[in-house]
């Protein structure tokens, strides 16, 4: 479902800022700044739908690549509202394409640039106790930044009572990556198959 959206210069100005500085945010991958991404696109803009933003992360995560295409994906769905749809023909592809590379550029370029430097940096200095503890204090940040993207994507439905599966799922997929070494690809395709039984 698609929505008609119209988007000014100013606001594909603000869309790809938006994304420049989340770049700097994604310090455990690009997944973690999802919860921001919801805010300004579908709470603050409606330029995407709540179920457009879900399914956009779950269609980029099922398929094989890069944990950042979902930020294209997105990009996609935006342009692809702000030129009404499938039926707005080449113009509707065009902005779509003109979503995937504001996204793609505002989340990449930043990151990978601060990335690259630091990295020289911290491997020249990597006996330095400053550093040593940088890279431990990051890691409940991350942590904490995917515990929030989760949230997001899980409590979605507002259908608390129907969705008690959905978080049992998600809690014993939670104690299976913590306390087991059974491979991420054994737990998404176990949960593919869920999914496509409809149990949940």
């Amino acid at each position: 479902m698609s929505l008609a959206v119209s988007l000014s210069v100013s606001d594909w100005l603000a869309f790809f800022n938006h994304f420049l500085s989340l770049s700097l945010l994604a310090v455990g991958g690009a997944i973690i700044t999802a919860p921001d991404m919801h805010r300004f696109l579908v709470d603050e803009h409606q330029w995407l739908s709540d179920e457009q933003f879900s399914s956009s992360i779950a269609l980029a995560q099922s398929a094989p690549g890069p944990n950042v295409l979902f930020v294209a994906v997105i990009g996609w769905n935006v342009g692809l509202n702000a030129g009404t749809g499938m039926g707005g023909g080449w113009f509707s592809v065009g902005l779509s394409a003109l979503g995937v590379v504001l996204s793609l550029l505002g989340i990449m370029l930043p990151s990978s640039i601060l990335t690259y430097n630091t990295t020289r940096w911290a491997q020249r200095h990597r006996d330095k106790l400053g550093v040593r503890a940088f890279k431990l204090g990051m890691a409940p940040v991350v942590i904490a930044l995917l515990v929030s993207t989760g949230w997001l994507l899980t409590a979605g439905h507002n259908q608390p009572a129907k969705d008690w599966p959905l978080w049992m799922l998600t809690s014993v997929a939670m104690l299976l990556v913590w306390r087991t070494r059974i491979h991420l690809l054994w737990l998404i395709g176990a949960g593919a198959v869920i999914g496509g039984l409809g149990w949940i």
